[in-house]
């Protein structure tokens, strides 16, 4: 049997995991929605985005993720019925990104998981995008390696991505894929296809998280915040 202690990197998912990407794409929302009489749940939101944004990452997988979602953003308003945004409307709602902000316990907890582990960063962002939300809700925070969708040129589900994450990791550290741990929430984006690459996970079940999930969930462990994953790690120590 496995031990969290057995491993010697972690490797994100940021943008639901690290940081609150469902609620950062709610609030980016607010002004087509506040043209609409018609109030929509945040779980009907973020079903129908997700559905939107898979679709557009699979037909265009090399188009930086502020670009994507920019063209997702006028589907979506389709979709719910209220009126076609504006082009600088879509255009912030792709630059929205770097402002949507980290969980809570995501920094403190970081910096504890950092003593044990190498900490990378696998990400369906854009380098730009990903240096805002580090420069800022991230506070700056020292990834050992960061990598991005737009580094591959193609999005998480995609084998490519771990492929390439598996790569770096052991030419940058030494580290082979069963040294490594997939720390996500989300179980379409990272935990089956990390599975398929032979790499083992932690689940990151944030509570009421919606994108992502499927049912039959695979993980080797769980926890319901990164804090507590910390705090797992350290008293093993």
């Amino acid at each position: 049997m496995f031990q969290l202690s057995d491993y010697r990197l972690l490797c994100f998912d940021v943008y639901g995991t690290l940081i609150d990407w469902e609620g950062g794409i709610i609030e980016a929302l607010a002004p087509i929605l506040h043209k609409s009489e018609t109030q929509f749940s945040r779980k009907h939101l973020l079903t129908i985005f997700q559905e939107l944004e898979s679709k557009q990452q699979a037909r265009t997988p090399a188009m930086p993720y502020s670009e994507l979602l920019a063209t997702v953003h006028p589907q979506l308003a389709q979709r719910l019925g209220v009126s076609a945004p504006s082009s600088e409307e879509s255009k912030q709602f792709g630059e929205s990104v770097g402002s949507w902000p980290a969980f809570p316990d995501t920094v403190e907890a970081l910096q504890r998981l950092s003593k044990t582990y190498k900490l990378v960063v696998l990400s369906n962002v854009d380098r730009a995008s990903f240096a805002k939300s580090n420069a800022g809700s991230l506070q700056g925070f020292p990834f050992d390696l960061i990598i991005t969708a737009q580094d591959i040129g193609s999005y998480k589900p995609d084998p490519r991505n771990f492929a390439y994450m598996k790569k770096a990791v052991q030419e940058e550290f030494g580290v082979e894929p069963n040294q490594i741990l997939q720390t996500a929430q989300s179980q379409f984006h990272d935990h089956r296809p990390a599975r398929a690459a032979g790499i083992h996970s932690v689940w990151i079940e944030r509570p009421g998280a919606t994108m992502g999930n499927l049912d039959g969930p695979i993980y080797d462990w769980q926890f319901a915040t990164l804090g507590d994953m910390a705090d797992e790690v350290g008293s093993r120590l």
